[in-house]
């Protein structure tokens, strides 16, 4: 397919075309042409007002339920939630049933996927069925197409499993992921420890169940070697440990959640379950903690998060209900009320590297991985807005600023 975008403000730091508007061609999934009033003859003309262009958003976790949750979103679904938001690229957790633990079910979702434009990527379960208890097949996986291993929002609770697994990896350059919170210490909390939870009789998770896992990570690290990840950390002190190991050399990143950047824990207030996410919201001190290490670089990326929950598991008693908020819609727009669109397109670019997916510039003779969007217009987030299966934004309701249009690779274009 040929097509031609006309007038777009490019945003791109590393190019010599940003902030410029410009229009270019791409012909099957390579850009041909950059330049002012081309008129190459196209399949499809997109001319929309305001629009921008950046390099390919990536976002590091995400879930889509598919395989065994197909009603709280399939992957085809999911990839057109992405890509309608903006993202080019994404990082499938193995929150799934069966768990993505072995070589032919990372094949599996990869071809349900093949076909799309917007590209996924899996992240295989790091013990069979993210027990905890033993290894999984990582190399094996690793050959099939997973990008790093995990277990989605389960903590590694051995820490000698955890260290050989970071030894282990290191003969095939893989990266493990270990979800910083430490259960002996959360305990029966579902909320943030803190006044509010308090005061509205929840339990609470004190900072410590995520800092003591982190502190434990990192020592493993030291001693290992190999390369660590530790998805979504949420408190002011993670940032400070995190910060004092890559000064030490250790090879580890950090993600954030979007909610945890903007939101704090007086959502809490309302007793609505789509605050109810973990890590949990902490308090405005941690968010600004977190954007000051997302400013200076601790915090290596940004994720949305997304995690569909279908809603008889959503919409019940706050104790009862399941963790976890939908965000690749509201992603964009909520960063947007926080930083400059620069800023916000570079965390959305940040991250592929560390997984070890290519990453491709605006320039003429590369492959397209672009991102779209429109920049500026604030509006409220509503039901009309989500694109997804299910409907648990922790966002709706709020105001937002701006909207992901859609995106072009090699493999195509979809849009809004």
């Amino acid at each position: 397919m040929k097509l031609l975008l006309k007038s777009v403000t490019i945003i791109d730091e590393s190019s010599s075309h940003n902030n410029k508007k410009l229009d270019i061609f791409i012909d099957h999934g390579v850009i041909k042409k950059i330049g002012k009033n081309l008129s190459e003859k196209a399949d499809k003309e997109i001319k929309v007002k305001n629009l921008h262009v950046s390099r390919g958003w990536f976002d590091s976790s995400v879930n889509f339920g598919e395989p065994g949750y197909e009603d709280r979103e399939t992957i085809a679904n999911g990839l057109d939630t992405a890509g309608k938001s903006g993202f080019s690229s994404v990082a499938l957790n193995p929150y799934t049933y069966p768990v993505l633990d072995h070589s032919g079910i990372i094949a599996s979702v990869k071809a349900k996927a093949a076909s799309h434009p917007v590209e996924l990527y899996p992240v295989g379960a790091l013990t069979i069925k993210s027990e905890g208890v033993d290894l999984a097949e990582l190399l094996d996986m690793k050959m099939a197409g997973a990008v790093s291993f995990g277990d989605y929002k389960r903590p590694q609770r051995n820490p000698n499993l955890l260290k050989i697994a970071l030894q282990y990896a290191q003969n095939f350059d893989a990266l493990i992921q270990s979800f910083p919170q430490e259960n002996r210490i959360s305990g029966p909390g579902i909320v943030n420890e803190h006044v509010n939870s308090t005061s509205l009789g929840l339990k609470g998770i004190p900072n410590l169940a995520e800092e003591l896992q982190v502190t434990r990570d990192l020592y493993l690290l030291e001693y290992t070697g190999g390369k660590l990840h530790i998805p979504t950390i949420s408190t002011e002190k993670s940032v400070k440990l995190i910060k004092e190991a890559k000064k030490k050399g250790l090879d580890v990143s950090c993600s954030v959640a979007v909610h945890n950047l903007i939101l704090n824990d007086d959502e809490l207030k309302e007793f609505d379950t789509r605050s109810k996410v973990l890590p949990p919201l902490r308090t405005k001190n941690d968010s600004k903690a977190l954007i000051k290490g997302l400013k200076d670089g601790t915090i290596d990326m940004i994720t949305s998060d997304h995690n569909p929950i279908d809603v008889e598991h959503k919409k019940v008693e706050f104790d009862n209900a399941l963790y976890g908020s939908i965000g690749l819609e509201s992603a964009f727009g909520a960063l947007c009320k926080i930083f400059d669109t620069n800023e916000t397109i570079e965390y959305l670019t940040r991250g592929k590297k560390r997984f070890g997916i290519d990453e491709y510039e605006i320039k003429e003779g590369d492959p397209a991985d672009l991102s779209l969007f429109i920049p500026g217009d604030s509006f409220t987030f509503t039901t009309e807005d989500i694109l997804s299966t299910s409907k648990n934004s922790i966002f709706l309701n709020k105001e937002l600023k701006g909207k992901g249009f859609g995106v072009i690779t090699q493999k195509g274009f979809i849009s809004n």
